[in-house]
């Protein structure tokens, strides 16, 4: 009797059936020429500072991911971080401790990422103008409330939710570990993960097979501000006041991640996996960056080009798969 043996695919294959397997080559590749240039690229001290700038990003991030896979765009992330280090700034400084004034601060985000589902559902109003209308409306508020002014100073026991370390990270990169993870488990392995991807993938479809699409938006946005003021949270924390002008152009940045890291501007494609990715290299590519004393200005521009670079190649595949 006659066997055959299956083996099964080697590491290498494996790896580079990967989506993300570009993208963590570039990070290889980074990581080697900036040690080789300067070795202080992977000190202890570095790497912390490198994590740190991650979570705060990543927090964002996975917010975001939900919005892209889902078909949408949410500009208003980064007025909506200033918003929730705001609104905590001031009930701290009222005197309503540390668990209420956080919740206050989530509450204000949730309230706009309702807000976008909401006028984004009902009047059918196209995301990119609802959330960027909700951008100016939420820094608005912001400057209305604190006419430029930081809030400040801040509680110690609010300063040490994200100064506080645990075996040698920061608390926020635990946190966003466990977001990250929590964000995994919700899109890939519910219901509800999977009824965003297929609104992502065919908004008419999704509503035929009895997907409550509107729901889905509703929770999406939501998700998206409640992550966002969590950021501004924790950036409040880390500096021990609640500036005015936090999150400004932070969208730009989540943005960047999220694209880079293999999540499609047309929505239905896109991991939590990717994401990390995504904001890890782009993170290590600015803090590289600055080690080699580049100019600002040149970082701008390369991520730039990296953003343009991975739409482009994410319109390539869709015309691709549509037109075989």
């Amino acid at each position: 009797m006659n066997t055959k043996i299956v083996t099964k695919p080697g590491l290498i294959k494996n790896f580079f059936s990967l989506k993300e397997s570009a993208i963590i080559i570039l990070i290889l590749l980074l990581t080697l020429i900036t040690q080789i240039s300067n070795p202080v690229f992977l000190s202890g001290d570095n790497i912390v500072n490198i994590l740190r700038s991650c979570s705060f990003v990543l927090i964002t991030a996975l917010g975001m991911t939900f919005v892209m896979i889902a078909g949408g765009i949410d500009l208003s992330v980064g007025s909506v971080v200033g918003l929730g280090g705001v609104v905590t700034g001031f009930a701290l400084q009222a005197g309503l401790g540390s668990f209420v004034s956080v919740a206050l601060g989530l509450i204000a985000g949730m309230i706009i990422g309702f807000v976008n589902g909401y006028f984004i559902v009902k009047f059918n109003i196209a995301p990119m103008i609802m959330t960027l209308g909700t951008l100016y409306i939420a820094r608005g508020i912001i400057y209305v409330l604190t006419e430029g002014v930081p809030v400040y100073p801040l509680p110690s026991e609010f300063q040490a939710i994200e100064q506080g370390t645990f075996l040698y990270l920061p608390n926020i990169c635990w946190i966003a570990f466990v977001l990250a993870g929590i964000a995994y488990f919700m899109l890939t392995k519910t219901t509800t993960g999977r009824a965003i991807y297929a609104v992502g993938g065919n908004v008419e479809a999704a509503r035929l097979s009895g997907i409550k699409v509107e729901k889905i938006k509703y929770l999406i946005y939501t998700i998206s501000a409640l992550f966002s003021a969590l950021t501004g949270i924790f950036m409040a924390s880390r500096l021990a006041s609640a500036q005015a002008g936090a999150g400004t152009g932070f969208e730009m940045t989540v943005i960047a991640a999220v694209v880079i890291g293999g999540t499609s501007t047309f929505g239905g494609i896109g991991t939590i996996f990717g994401t990390v990715i995504g904001v890890l290299f782009t993170n290590m590519l600015s803090n590289a960056m600055t080690i080699l004393k580049i100019s600002l200005y040149w970082q701008t521009l390369v991520i730039g080009l990296i953003l343009v670079f991975a739409v482009a190649v994410d319109g390539y595949k869709r015309s691709k798969s549509k037109a075989s």
